[in-house]
């Protein structure tokens, strides 16, 4: 029984009690939707001032490194691999990079032992140095990135990687002067954010592309000083400052969150690579807009 004057509380208890449940509730919904926000904004490719996108729209189908076949007088990018894909209206994927004397040269690794049995980097050696070595003892020379482009003389888009390790961008000031006067359709793409940055700031006009890879499965990347660098990658949390025209991605890691909504929400395109045979292709088509082809020729049109 209530003594007489007291005031029954319980009520107003409650009440107070759901509305800071209700503030706390209205807090937390704020914060995940500021950071579900602030992640779209940071994965977002380049919404306006595109450039042209022709690389994209007149083939889907780009041969890795020429129409190549390592052990034949075909090696990967060599001069006979890129006149033969041009020659057979495909697209074509290439690598570049500088020598010590800052000449761009077309080449995939960073060194030569592979390729040319040598020791040593390729920016260790002059272009007249490298000149003397032959790709996998075929009896063909290192082109030139000059050498390339005139090898394909504008005949299909090029989709040009740069090979940059680290910090030195000599690669992208050296090809952009020889662009100048190319008349063919080409885009960049490269593993390095710091040369999507460069195209940023200083040819925005050229369509550029981020490579990207599933980093973090792989045993390389899961040391101190390379997960952090491989987590962004992945996620593509450099698109923040970057903002690539397209996303290039391993096709087995299609499924990655960033990359879907790259393409899916923001409609940035999406090249894969390296697809291997008519049965990845078939699958790849499902997530992905061209295709960086190795080792099979693809059984449809070129454009198709």
């Amino acid at each position: 029984m209530l003594q007489t004057g007291t005031v029954w509380k319980g009520g107003s208890s409650e009440q107070e009690s759901m509305t800071v449940r209700k503030k706390k509730a209205g807090r937390l919904a704020l914060g995940i939707a500021g950071v579900c926000a602030g992640y779209l904004y940071t994965i977002m490719p380049r919404l306006i001032h595109k450039p042209d996108r022709r690389a994209f729209e007149e083939t889907r189908f780009f041969a890795h490194r020429g129409l190549h076949e390592n052990g034949t007088a075909l090696p990967e990018n060599s001069l006979p691999a890129i006149r033969k894909a041009a020659e057979e209206g495909y697209g074509i994927e290439f690598d570049i990079q500088v020598t010590k004397d800052g000449v761009p040269v077309v080449f995939h690794d960073f060194t030569l032992h592979r390729m040319c049995g040598q020791k040593g980097r390729v920016c260790d050696y002059t272009l007249e140095e490298l000149k003397r070595f032959r790709l996998l003892d075929c009896g063909e020379q290192i082109p030139t990135f000059r050498e390339a482009l005139q090898a394909v003389d504008g005949r299909v888009p090029l989709i040009i990687e740069m090979k940059v390790e680290y910090f030195d961008l000599r690669v992208c000031r050296a090809a952009d002067r020889i662009l100048e006067g190319y008349q063919g359709v080409y885009c960049i793409e490269s593993f390095n954010p710091l040369v999507l940055l460069w195209y940023r700031k200083n040819r925005p006009d050229v369509m550029r592309g981020q490579l990207s890879d599933g980093f973090v499965f792989q045993r390389e990347f899961r040391k101190p000083a390379k997960l952090a660098p491989g987590f962004f990658l992945q996620f593509l949390v450099t698109n923040c400052v970057t903002r690539p025209d397209f996303i290039a991605y391993n096709h087995k890691y299609h499924g990655n969150l960033s990359r879907r909504l790259t393409h899916g929400l923001f409609r940035g395109k999406a090249a894969a690579w390296t697809v291997r045979s008519e049965e990845e292709l078939k699958k790849a088509k499902r997530h992905f807009d061209v295709f960086i082809f190795d080792s099979f020729l693809p059984r449809t049109t070129r454009r198709g």
